[in-house]
Order: structure tokens, then sequence, then C-alpha cells
């Protein structure tokens, strides 16, 4: 491997850093994008439960928004709630709204740079490509003659161009495919999040504008 970077010259150095920062991207979002982080699948119906005769205290309130991305955006329905007694059903969305589009916002991290590097790699790999044909023409005689040239910096200039190349592509290649992959990952959560916060803002609406605020301690 070391003697195929040292083929590929100086060119391929940006490629094993994207390479570098594309494999810590993935397995950040592979632990971050866990189904167990974003939406537990009792969570809903849980918070549903507490909140039956009303809100329960700040205590309760934040355990649930520390629990995950969902419990975030429910959380934010009681605490709207337990901020203003007097809070409306469009004032208790809207806060739930901004820490959807909050939640959104973290799922997404990293998601850029995955797409960034996609985009870039066969780009590195074709500039290293010029590089390599840059060292075949100037292995050339005077006279043009390509057997004239220095065979040594012929097969030089032959093997940076075909290696960065295909670097280039067996980077960019996985890339995009675990992009597609996270992309539709995170839309799908998304959209989870959208309705289990549209349940809950229903469930929650009878506690606005004066009706019951706090539950009974258990």
């Amino acid at each position: 491997m070391i003697s195929i970077i040292q083929a590929a010259g100086w060119p391929i150095a940006p490629l094993i850093i994207c390479s570098i920062l594309g494999l810590a991207f993935i397995a950040e979002r592979f632990v971050q994008l866990r189904s167990a982080r974003i939406m537990p699948p009792k969570i809903l119906d849980e918070a549903i439960s507490v909140s039956q005769k009303g809100v329960p205290g700040p205590d309760t309130v934040s355990q649930l928004a520390q629990h995950s991305a969902l419990g975030e955006v429910l959380a934010a329905g009681w605490r709207a709630i337990n901020t203003n007694p007097r809070c409306t059903p469009q004032e208790m969305r809207a806060a739930m709204e901004a820490a959807g589009r909050t939640a959104a916002h973290r799922l997404e991290r990293y998601l850029p740079a995955l797409a960034t590097i996609a985009s870039a790699a066969p780009l590195l790999g074709l500039m290293g490509t010029v590089i390599g044909m840059i060292d075949i023409f100037g292995s050339q005689a005077p006279s043009g003659v390509m057997t004239g040239g220095n065979p040594a910096q012929l097969a030089h200039g032959i093997s940076t161009a075909l290696y960065n190349t295909a670097f280039g592509l067996m980077i960019a290649i996985p890339t995009l495919i675990f992009w597609r992959y996270f992309r539709a990952r995170v839309d799908g959560y998304v959209l989870g999040l959208e309705l289990a916060a549209e349940r809950f803002a229903r469930h929650l609406e009878p506690l606005c504008g004066g009706a019951p605020r706090r539950a009974a301690a258990s």
C-alpha cells in the first residue's frame, strides 16, 4: 500500500485526507443516527400517559428533553405550557416546531461535508491525472519523440495519473453511497418527528389556556 501511495506521488495527499475525514464522518453518523438516540419506540406513548391529567414539573420535562431528539421536541410542548400558564395551542405548536428544526439541523450534521468529499474526490483525482500527464510530456525529448524521453520519469507520470484517478473514484463512490443512505435516514427521522409532534400537540391542546397545569406527584 505504501508503495502505491509513493507511486501516486504528492497529489494523492489531499485524497488521503479526504478518505480519513470521510471515514470519521461516516462512523460518527452511524453512532449518532441510531433509532434509540433519535426516536425510541415507546417515548411518545409514555409522554402522553404522563400528561393525561396535566403537564409534569420541570424535572420531568428536563429528563425527557435529554432522552432523545424526539424527547426534546415533546418536552418543548410541555415547557411552553409550564412557562406560560396562558399559552395558546398556536404558541405551544410554535415551540415544538422550533425544537423540531433544531433537532433536524443536528441530524444533518456532517452530511454536507460528506457530499463535499463525494464531489471533490473525483476532481482531486483528476488534478492528479493532469499532473501525471504533465510529467509524461515533460519526460519527452526536445524533439517531441516519446521514446527519446526519460523512461523512469515517463513511468512515474503514468502511475501518478492512473493511481490518482483510481483513488479519487474509490473515495467518491462509497462516500456518495453513504451520503445518500444517511440523507434518506435523516429524512425518515424528520418525517417521524413531525408526525409524533403533531399527535402530541393534539394531546396537549386541551391543557393550554387555563386547563390544569400539573400532574399529581407520584
